[in-house]
């Protein structure tokens, strides 16, 4: 006769981007062990597959997980990671500060300050003008899609080059007043035209898309038990929440 099967409770959030409903399960011992594997790791890239599998292992809805705007799949690792093992990670921070020692030699002072981050309190910013709708004019307009992470990593945005790929990779449509172009039914030659035809200005319409969409991110009082350097920090990143 087989040994009896555990209960695993299960839990409900919804995600940022559509409000869809998602139930998920917390992460058991099999699921743990690739997390202790991934943190030996100092590629970012690692870390990032491993949560997603994790997730996939997780989530009992069907939804594909490479396809989730990064913000929807932070949230979900957030409210896994505080269900599986607890609402509060443990942070560890250097302080950058440049101090003076007592040759007069600037340095950085790398004191190291302990931070006790509650998952539970990092709730999405949505700032109120963000629309994936963009106006060219009157008559046309673009409708956006958020990038996942396989689009962020790929493009590492550092150039107006890299720039105008990232919009390349994130128009679902282009539409006028007589139909809808969709840009997976298009050449990536016929985009990159569309686009390079822009005046700037349309471009920062674009700019804006990205610089407003939703994050997850909280600040947190930072204060130097070494230096005395204090300041308002920003944490956001899914390897911030990893801990």
């Amino acid at each position: 006769m087989g040994l009896p099967k555990l209960d695993t409770p299960i839990y409900e959030t919804a995600l940022i981007s559509t409000g869809k409903k998602i139930k998920f399960r917390p992460f058991l011992v099999k699921e743990q062990k690739l997390f202790l594997m991934a943190s030996q790791s100092e590629e970012a890239k690692e870390v990032v597959n491993t949560i997603k599998q994790v997730l996939s292992n997780c989530i009992l809805d069907d939804i594909d997980i490479n396809s989730l705007p990064t913000f929807d799949l932070e949230h979900l690792f957030v409210q896994l990671r505080a269900k599986s093992v607890g609402e509060v990670v443990n942070l560890r921070y250097s302080c950058n500060n440049d101090v003076e020692d007592k040759d007069g030699v600037i340095k950085v002072c790398g004191g190291t300050v302990k931070i006790d981050l509650n998952l539970l309190e990092i709730k999405p910013t949505i700032d109120p003008t963000h629309s994936s709708k963009i106006e060219l004019s009157a008559k046309m307009g673009i409708v956006m899609k958020y990038p996942n992470f396989d689009i962020v990593e790929k493009l590492n945005i550092q150039t107006q080059a890299e720039l105008l790929n990232l919009v390349t990779a994130c128009i679902d449509y282009i539409y006028d007043e007589e139909q809808m172009y969709y840009a997976k039914d298009v050449s990536a030659d016929e985009l990159n035209e569309f686009i390079e035809e822009m005046q700037q200005s349309d471009l920062e319409k674009i700019q804006k898309f990205f610089e407003t969409m939703p994050r997850l991110q909280t600040k947190h009082d930072f204060k130097c038990v070494k230096c005395g350097y204090q300041e308002n920090i920003t944490i956001e990143g899914i390897q911030n929440f990893f801990g």
